[in-house]
């Protein structure tokens, strides 16, 4: 649920490098903090301890844990978002499989660090209309650098790019988060295959008008 921006910001930015690297480690420390305990119990208290810094310097640079949480989300987010472009600006294989295979990677390794956490960033981060801009700021950006992709591809046999493209994106984001996220363990490069094909399938199968076929 959206959330508005009230106690969700950071109280400063830090201007200093000595600054930056104290919210740096209170970052780091949170997200060791809420993958370990959860996050009812992921207490600021526990996340000051861990970042080696006193309750009082923490709350100068957090007003809470619903604000770390947001700032890790963000984190989180860019982190994905740098990847993607990285993939996106090298030259692409030559083949639809090899294009399908780069970035499903490289939405997997983003998830990799720690299911735990992703299952509280998922589960329990504040909506800001901040964040919630940012994640549409890159569909957006997304879905029509893919869509352009599909467009001129000679293997995609699918005539819909439009609904093609963000079928293709949201089934990546979200399969790849739950997957990754579940307590379940996975063969995570056997997951990569499968979902490679699946899309795969569905990208290079015969185009047919629906309802239509032989009475």
């Amino acid at each position: 649920m959206p959330s508005d921006r009230r106690g969700l910001a950071p109280r400063k930015q830090p201007r200093q490098i000595r600054a930056e690297l104290t919210r740096e480690r209170i970052l780091d420390a949170a997200a060791h903090v809420f993958g370990e305990y959860g996050y009812a119990a992921g207490t600021t208290n526990r996340i000051a301890e861990r970042a080696r810094v006193s309750i009082g310097s923490l709350y100068q640079y957090y007003p809470n844990k619903d604000a770390i949480l947001v700032e890790l989300v963000t984190r989180h987010l860019d982190s994905g978002g740098a990847a993607v472009a990285r993939s996106q600006a090298q030259e692409l294989p030559d083949t639809l499989e090899g294009v399908l295979r780069l970035f499903v990677r490289t939405a997997i390794d983003n998830h990799l660090d720690d299911p735990r956490l992703l299952r509280v960033m998922a589960e329990q981060a504040p909506r800001s209309a901040e964040l919630l801009a940012k994640v549409e700021a890159h569909e957006t950006e997304r879905f029509a650098y893919i869509e352009e992709l599909l467009a001129k591809h000679p293997e995609v046999r699918v005539t819909d790019t439009y609904t093609a493209t963000r079928l293709l994106v949201t089934t990546v984001e979200l399969v790849v988060h739950k997957v990754i996220a579940a307590p379940d363990p996975i063969d995570v490069r056997r997951f990569e295959d499968e979902l490679v094909a699946m899309l795969h399938r569905y990208l290079t199968g015969p185009s047919e008008t629906a309802g239509s076929g032989t009475a």
